[in-house]
């Protein structure tokens, strides 16, 4: 099976593989044209639409390094028998992890402290107001999208002391809020849902008119989630707080947001542990081995889809 990578992934899983090319750059003119001889394509953030489709019409499988995989056209690849897998589970831990962190360090402006310190600004005392967080025990985390990273988030919490409140389309389950409600409950919101179409600006503006004044916004899904520019003129007057590894203009974040001090930027590193990675890579090496023996995928995105 020849197949089309976006890069090298990560891990000795990655040289089970023996017969792979790379892309010379981004799809579709990274191709370098028509391809029929490929079957399978790896990507990590590709834009896989009809157009790129037809530079391969022998395609079999397009394998998603990830989990979202809001950027594959799925119902185009189904169209033409093409299976989509995604790489589910393995990376549910570092994200949980991220998030986390992203809120201890919003909370207790870690950051701006760290700051301060490299540019001499701290003059020995520790009572100064810029330093002054909020505490994290105590406080209430609402989390939005209760899977397997929202209830990992939830576990870590508790541990540090917080309440904890779901939003999920299951409805029921202990702390479960109609959104509006958790949003203008909670101290700190964490957002763990895949983008679709139902939560495509699923926070704008007057979504976030009620998070709490203080309140803080943590986002490792997807930018999209959320209505950024709305998003955007609440950090900027200060009202809340945000951590944030996501963007709705992925690499470019909004200029306004990197000089204040209420707010926490990561790129998008949600999966980037060493550990992580290779796991992630073994699952997309089982996915594309399987497409190769003309088996079923072990993590098809659509169930009814059936082994190319």
């Amino acid at each position: 099976m020849k197949i089309l990578a976006s890069r090298r992934f990560l891990g000795p899983a990655w040289d089970e593989l023996s017969d792979v090319e790379y892309l010379s750059g981004l799809l579709p003119e990274g191709a370098g044209g028509d391809r029929e001889e490929i079957d399978a394509l790896a990507v990590v953030g590709e834009r896989i639409d009809d157009e790129t489709l037809d530079l391969f019409p022998s395609l079999r499988i397009v394998a998603n390094y990830g989990v979202g995989y809001d950027s594959i056209d799925v119902g185009a690849c189904a169209a033409r028998g093409i299976a989509v897998t995604n790489t589910p589970g393995v990376l549910t831990a570092a994200t949980a992890d991220l998030a986390l962190a992203l809120l201890l360090a919003v909370r207790r402006r870690i950051v701006v402290g760290d700051l301060a310190v490299r540019e001499g600004r701290w003059r020995g005392g520790w009572a100064d107001p810029d330093f002054l967080g909020r505490d994290v025990g105590g406080s209430t985390l609402g989390i939005v999208g209760f899977g397997r990273i929202g209830q990992a988030v939830a576990l870590r919490a508790a541990a540090f002391g917080m309440g904890v409140l779901q939003h999920s389309r299951r409805r029921g389950g202990e702390g479960w809020r109609e959104l509006d409600q958790l949003l203008a409950e909670a101290d700190v919101i964490s957002l763990h849902v895949p983008l679709t179409t139902e939560t495509r600006g699923l926070l704008d503006a007057s979504r976030l008119a009620l998070l709490r004044d203080g309140g803080c916004l943590i986002n490792t899904a997807r930018g999209q989630i959320v209505d950024e520019e709305a998003l955007v003129r609440e950090l900027v007057s200060g009202r809340i707080e945000a951590g944030l590894d996501v963007f709705a203009h992925e690499p470019e974040v909004p200029r306004e947001l990197v000089g204040l001090p209420n707010v926490v930027l990561t790129p998008h590193v949600g999966s980037a542990t060493a550990e992580t990675r290779e796991a992630m890579t073994r699952v997309l090496v089982d996915n594309l081995l399987a497409a190769g023996r003309r088996e079923r995928p072990p993590n098809l995105v659509y169930p009814e889809a059936e082994a190319p």
